[in-house]
């Protein structure tokens, strides 16, 4: 509050120190944020208290922000659910029987019960997505090194920093800000060359466009399904946009994930934690031990494997500009489980990929993904739609996606806890 007086009273005097002068954040609890305690959500990290922020965080403050706390997340954000024991499971603002989905699950329900406007999330295989999806609000996975990373991740070649927001427009506007190269993250992009705000306002030209109702065979819920095909109606009748139905035959590349998730995570982690394995969520626990079993033949062969996933994804833009799918082949399920019900246990150390079989396959091939809200179940629950398009074209994904805000508009609607 003391921080907020402050810049009111040089607002007031016409000096802004930037684009967000005052605008409140939350920033996940993954986040290097010097002097602020980051747990990462885990009993092993309670005092944990950083002397640095991450470049996100300096860009952030440095445009005006204010950091008002960190946002809750699973364990390591290791979890596609909002399965935690340090602070409680993330709960749906539109059902909080229900899961917010994770691993920023904090995140998106501050964001969608309207407590901040945006907050910071990572995704390493759809912790922005997921909770997006599930939560009715907007998020995109940009391309790899778009916003720089730091302290280094196990798992680097798959984690992405951004933000998660209420409308296109504002992710946009945050993505302009944040994105840019930093020294301490080798990976990191060059700056963009044109502003991703600005060509959302820009008439949409007329793009190809690969509909595919779902992925790998995966059954999807049919109210999402119904949902989807809804929203691909109404863009083929309102917008410039050639749409073909076409399912891809891809492999499911689960194993491929499955070893560099686990293998990345778990090593890392496990070395770490060794002493401290009865503090651990035991799903967190359990992929530690997973990690033990992968030898360096199995890591390496995963890379290649992913390579030629990637190659396989890249080529379908050959022939479109956009993909469609829906974000997730399942509703929101209890707020105490990490898989929904009846899923059968596979022994693998990423039991929450199964139930996310869109969004972390575009980690692998690092082609950008967002999920936006194309409508709402008969429960009341939102549906997500996910846009992907070809490696470091986040500008044809977010114009696309502010037309389509344009046309099927989500903002209005408040769920019951943002009332």
């Amino acid at each position: 509050m003391r921080e907020a007086e402050q810049l009111d009273r040089e607002a007031q005097l016409g000096k802004f120190r930037g684009p967000l002068h005052g605008v409140p954040f939350g920033v996940k609890d993954l986040f290097s944020t010097a002097g602020l305690r980051t747990t990462k959500g885990s009993l092993t990290s309670l005092d944990n208290v950083p002397d640095a922020d991450a470049p996100i965080i300096s860009r952030l403050k440095a445009a005006g922000a204010i950091i008002i706390g960190k946002t809750a997340t699973t364990e390591f954000g290791w979890t596609g659910s909002g399965y935690s024991r340090v602070f409680g499971h993330g709960r749906n603002p539109w059902d909080p029987a229900l899961t917010s989905g994770g691993s920023s699950s904090g995140s998106a329900i501050s964001v969608a019960a309207r407590m901040v406007p945006a907050a910071l999330g990572s995704d390493g295989g759809g912790s922005v997505r997921i909770p997006g999806a599930f939560c009715g609000i907007f998020a995109l996975k940009a391309s790899l090194g778009r916003i720089p990373t730091w302290p280094w991740s196990a798992t680097e070649m798959l984690s992405h920093a951004g933000p998660i927001t209420r409308t296109v427009r504002d992710s946009a506007l945050l993505y302009d800000i944040l994105s840019g190269p930093d020294a301490r993250d080798h990976q990191a992009l060059p700056d963009k060359n044109e502003s991703w705000l600005a060509r959302c306002d820009r008439p949409l030209p007329k793009l190809r466009v690969c509909y595919s109702p779902t992925l790998f065979d995966t059954p999807v819920e049919q109210s999402i399904a119904e949902r989807v095909k809804q929203a691909i109606s109404r863009m083929a009748e309102a917008l410039p946009v050639a749409i073909t139905r076409e399912l891809q035959s891809w492999k499911s590349p689960f194993d491929v994930f499955d070893t560099l998730w686990t293998g990345g995570r778990g090593v890392a982690y496990g070395n770490a934690l060794k002493s401290q394995m009865d503090r651990l969520d035991p799903g967190f626990a359990a992929l530690i031990e997973k990690s033990q079993q992968i030898s360096l033949a199995d890591y390496l062969n995963a890379q290649k494997q992913r390579a030629a996933f990637a190659g396989q994804v890249h080529a379908l833009f050959d022939q479109f500009d956009l993909l469609i799918t829906p974000t997730l082949p399942v509703l929101p399920f209890a707020a105490d489980r990490q898989t929904p019900e009846g899923q059968a246990a596979g022994g693998s150390g990423v039991e929450w990929a199964r139930w996310t079989p869109f969004t972390w396959p575009f980690n692998l091939s690092g082609n950008p993904a967002a999920t936006l809200p194309c409508g709402f179940t008969p429960e009341g629950l939102p549906v997500g739609l996910q846009v992907i398009g070809r490696r470091y074209a986040e500008g044809d994904v977010l114009q696309f996606c502010a037309a389509l805000e344009a046309l099927m508009p989500w903002d209005q609607h408040l769920p019951p806890t943002g009332a």
